[in-house]
């Protein structure tokens, strides 16, 4: 194997997307699609544009639902992808974003009430995390927040659970994945890690 030493322009190696819901300083609702989440434990820590609504959002009131969209729900993230909620666009944005408030709604996808937080899910995402932010701080280069939020409840759409159990199947369940800038769903299994809870190969 030959390796070559390259500057690619952004890092995104294959990360799951996410759309995030947060409440705007009016009551209304922002809905923003990232791919910056990771999981530990019952907490994930988000990375969020410091200038933009989601980031301004969660700093003031820090419910947030992180709904998780299938693949074939890719061409409803890519109409949130140039939209924001913020009223003046921010400057570095302006070519290529424009403001919109209406999110669900020009996303065509459906608010639902969540149970134990104030912004509502998506109820086309097969799985949903009401969420609270418990820390937040900029990274290093100051341009990202960094907001850890820690999961109060998951919603999961009955055809991803294994019968009788709190366990996603992940033969049934395939996230969206962000891969240098496409879209892409999950393979075929390879295989099983030794710490499954679902095993399917004795």
């Amino acid at each position: 194997m030959t390796h070559l030493t390259i500057e690619p322009s952004i890092l995104y190696v294959g990360t799951p997307v996410a759309l995030l819901s947060t409440e705007n300083e009016d009551g209304t609702v922002n809905l923003a699609p990232m791919s910056s989440a990771w999981a530990l434990g019952d907490v994930v820590v988000l990375g969020v544009g410091v200038s933009g609504q989601t980031a301004i959002n969660l700093r003031a009131r820090p419910d947030v639902v992180i709904n998780y969209p299938s693949p074939d729900q890719w061409k409803a993230v890519e109409r949130l992808a140039p939209l924001t909620a913020a009223h003046l666009v921010p400057e570095h944005k302006r070519a290529r974003f424009h403001h919109e408030r209406e999110k669900f709604k020009a996303a065509g996808l459906t608010p639902t009430p969540s149970d134990l937080v104030t912004p509502p899910r998506v109820a086309e995402c097969p799985l949903q995390f009401e969420a609270t932010v418990v820390h937040a701080q900029l990274d290093a280069s100051g341009n990202f927040l960094i907001a850890q939020a820690e999961v109060r409840r998951v919603h999961a759409a009955e055809h991803i659970v294994v019968p009788g159990t709190s366990h996603v199947d992940p033969a049934a369940w395939s996230p969206l994945v962000y891969n240098f800038r496409h879209y892409y769903g999950l393979g075929p299994e390879l295989g099983e890690s030794f710490r499954t809870e679902t095993p399917r190969h004795a």
